[in-house]
């Protein structure tokens, strides 16, 4: 067994940052998430990219919120600034069920163990260190900041919320994926804090008043609704989401957005044009151990490093567009991808990792079958502003070839020490054509089970949804079950569906089941009640009961007893004779793994996993149950909303 010294990995306590020799760090990063040292988790990759730049940089994984707060305090104040993430996923999506449960375990801490993280993670981080060092700046970024930017609908308190800006006090926020946009920020405040040069960075948002607002040049400023206008009125908030999105998935964006908050304004600049092919390759070829950090030996797995320790990331972004889907709001609309050089060598990494056996679990990315594709004539793309590149029909300057790709594999495979390398993303089928690429995943790249995600059959639901007619899953299922008789292959096809979306009604549900569970006599387990989560059309329309781009009015099933009854229909098959329905079982973690995949995928900026605080941890001493979101717990942390 590989012993890792703890000089390997970015400090975490201060006994660490004196092993280094250094008297003070330039940045402390705050994480909801274990620290693991993986170009999946985001506190490590940023740890890693300011390390590279020169910067002394340590790391406070999932802090104790509730005490002394001195894990706040035991690193002291740094020179730059603090940096705050909840983690890979949005801490309400972490610990909430769809139905509002409190999930009982983490699947980014040490022996699954639910309660190190608080609600609303950013805000309460943020708040206890502005109280603690009112001077000292603090910048928050990954998903949970990025996609509360500004105005947005919050499930879990079912209200509007303003800008996570506003409630947490931080200095300013970075959204979306962050790796340019970090090294820009530590080398505007490497001189100490100036707000100037830092208001002139592409993709971040802070607060201003009147007076910097009215400097702004008109006409490349877009004043949306303040939050008190949307508060008051639905469709002034669903107008807000069809700018915001459309400005998110330009290829050059170039205005900046403006929401008045009570006497304030947040001002979001508009985002970076996609990472290059060197830059994505360099955030991914830094010197990471790959592993977590030796703080958490002994104590149990981090099931969420389990699962992706032996997997690769290919590529980022992702153009379906899926109206309930974050990835392409968090990582933008435009697929990046890796060089085959950077990923072949992160293949050859995992070869020489402790307890590799031959088996790549994934080599995947929000879409598994998305690399490298994109438009024909980019300058059309330029001009473009729609959500997706296949809704309502796929786009006919889309460059959806599957060769480069299926060149990867073929080369993956030759590696040696290579067994085999399973495809565990979920796949586009609308995207396959002609191409040899199902064959070629059957054969080659599926351990047995073959995920893609069709979310439904009825198409009044799936054009609220963006996704393709249902009859291409048909056909999909059949040439599926053809290529398996050919190839003598016992596989599986395993279709993900969705209750409760926006547009669905109890009778779109028996027809699904009819469908699905009786035409094509699937045994579905593989089902997930909707999360409306912000700054996704579907918690748009969860909200204002309309479609904000057509004023469409659609149902939305809101009671749990509606949520149940659409929910019953996956799990249960109509009796001999009769209407009714049988109850039936459900797959342990669908619903973790669906809250994932919505969440973003092995991002350099954001993905879910975490660790406890220090070795003075203290098991008792937090995560008692709550009966709710919005309840607040015991201790000396801040109440949450």
């Amino acid at each position: 067994m590989t012993i890792l010294s703890t000089k390997m990995f970015l400090p975490t306590t201060i006994k660490e940052v004196r092993e280094r020799g250094w008297d003070q760090l330039d940045v402390i990063l705050f994480s909801g998430d274990a620290y693991i040292d993986h170009p999946a988790f985001g506190a490590a990759v940023v740890g890693r990219l300011l390390e590279a730049e020169g910067y002394r940089v340590a790391i406070v994984p999932q802090p104790n919120w509730r005490d002394d707060l001195r894990d706040f305090t035991k690193l002291g104040a740094p020179r730059l600034f603090f940096g705050i993430s909840a983690g890979a996923m949005d801490s309400m999506v972490n610990h909430y069920t769809a139905n509002l449960r409190l999930r009982h375990d983490d699947a980014y801490t040490p022996g699954g163990k639910a309660g190190f993280r608080p609600d609303y993670a950013v805000t309460v981080y943020a708040q206890i260190l502005k109280r603690l060092y009112p001077h000292v700046p603090v910048v928050i970024g990954g998903i949970e900041a990025s996609l509360r930017r500004l105005t947005h609908y919050d499930y879990w308190s079912n209200r509007l919320k303003p800008s996570v800006l506003v409630e947490s006090g931080a200095d300013l926020l970075i959204y979306g994926m962050g790796e340019r946009v970090i090294q820009q920020v530590a080398r505007a405040m490497k001189n100490g804090y100036n707000a100037k040069l830092l208001r002139k960075i592409r993709q971040v948002a802070f607060l201003a008043d009147e007076g910097y607002v009215a400097r702004l040049d008109p006409e490349r400023t877009i004043r949306l609704h303040s939050f008190e206008e949307c508060t008051g009125d639905k469709q002034a908030f669903g107008e807000n989401f069809t700018v915001i999105e459309t400005q998110s998935n330009l290829m050059e964006p170039v205005a900046t957005l403006v929401e008045p908050v009570g006497d304030r304004y947040v001002v979001v600049t508009p985002p970076n044009a996609a990472l290059s092919t060197e830059e994505l390759d360099h955030s991914f070829d830094l010197p990471y151990e790959r592993a977590p950090h030796p703080r958490y030996n002994g104590r149990g797995e981090i099931s969420a490093w389990e699962m992706i320790k032996f997997s690769v990331n290919i590529h980022r972004g992702c153009f379906g567009g899926c109206s309930f889907c974050t990835i392409s709001a968090h990582q933008g609309k435009f697929v990046h991808s890796r060089s085959e050089r950077s990923i072949l060598a992160e293949v050859e990494r995992v070869v020489k990792m402790p307890g590799f056996k031959g088996y790549l679990s994934d080599v995947g990315a929000p879409s598994a079958n998305m690399y490298r594709m994109g438009g024909r004539d980019r300058s059309l793309c330029a001009r473009c502003r729609r959500a997706s590149c296949l809704h309502p029909a796929k786009c006919p300057n889309l460059d959806n070839d599957h060769r480069p790709l299926l060149a990867l594999y073929e080369k993956i495979r030759a590696v040696k020490g290579i067994k085999k390398a399973f495809i565990g993303s979920g796949i586009r089928y609308d995207l396959f054509d002609d191409s040899p690429y199902l064959r070629t995943v059957l054969v080659h790249h599926t351990s047995g089970r073959l995920k893609v995600a069709p979310e439904h059959t009825e198409e009044s639901v799936l054009r609220l949804m963006r996704k393709p007619p249902f009859a291409l899953f048909e056909k999909l299922n059949a040439d599926f079950h053809r290529i398996c008789r050919e190839e003598n292959l016992p596989y599986q096809l395993i279709p993900y569906f969705i209750s409760s979306h926006p547009g669905c009604t109890e009778q779109d549900m028996k027809a699904l089941a009819e469908k699905v569970l009786g035409k094509l006599h699937f045994n579905l387990e593989q089902v997930q009640d909707l999360t409306p989560t912000p700054m996704t059309l579907s918690s748009v329309m969860f909200y204002t009961g309309e479609n904000p781009y057509t004023h469409e009015k659609v149902y939305v099933a809101r009671s749990q007893e509606e949520k149940r009854r659409q929910k019953s229909y996956f799990f249960s098959r109509p009796a001999e004779g009769s209407g009714s329905l049988r109850r039936g079982g459900f797959g342990k973690r669908v619903e973790e793994a669906r809250n994932s995949r919505e969440q973003s995928f092995h991002a350099g900026s954001e993905k879910r996993h975490a660790g406890p605080a220090e070795s003075r941890n203290r098991p008792g001493s937090r995560g008692p149950h709550r009966k709710g979101p919005g309840h607040p717990q015991k201790g000396s942390g801040p109440k949450r909303g």
